[in-house]
């Protein structure tokens, strides 16, 4: 009886243990920022940029604040936000991106994401792909992540959109 016990208890162990294997592989963390689910869409032929999008949250008690990013793959990674303007919906740079403390902020579609111009290696913006790209906050430091390409957006990137 005992070896059966033993057998139960490692099964449910590695049932545990499993989700939180899968989660961790596409979550970021330094300092108090937590960055999640990092995607982009698969580059479309002659596409001259892509974005880059993902989750900041802030589990502290200050803010801080995306200076920048950059990638290898791109000549640069600009910051852009899409804002209405009268009825017609523009996409501009922004100089930084702040995270409030106890905030979540929503880099996706319609929203803030990182523009990568001058597309160097068309090869990882690929369905299946993945790309490094490193955020630079001005407390929380560097926060390199790997960018996972997709052809469709993640079935919860517009949930996450409309919950923030």
């Amino acid at each position: 009886m005992l070896n059966l016990s033993l057998f139960k208890h490692a099964v449910i162990a590695a049932a545990l243990l499993l989700p939180a294997c899968f989660a961790n592989a596409h979550e970021y963390k330094s300092g108090d920022l937590q960055i999640t689910h990092p995607w982009s869409q698969e580059l479309p032929p002659n596409a001259p940029t892509v974005a880059a999008y993902f989750v900041i949250h802030n589990t502290g008690s200050t803010a801080d604040r995306l200076l920048s990013a950059d990638t290898p793959i791109a000549g640069g990674a600009e910051l852009h936000q899409h804002v209405m303007q009268g009825d017609m919906m523009r996409m501009q740079p922004v100089t930084d991106v702040v995270v409030a403390p106890g905030g979540t902020v929503t880099f996706g579609p319609m929203a803030y994401h990182v523009m990568l111009v001058d597309i160097k290696d068309r090869s990882l913006l690929q369905d299946g792909k993945r790309f490094p790209l490193t955020l630079h906050f001005e407390k929380a430091g560097d926060i390199p992540v790997e960018v996972s390409v997709q052809k469709q957006p993640p079935e919860d990137s517009m949930e996450h959109m409309h919950a923030h």
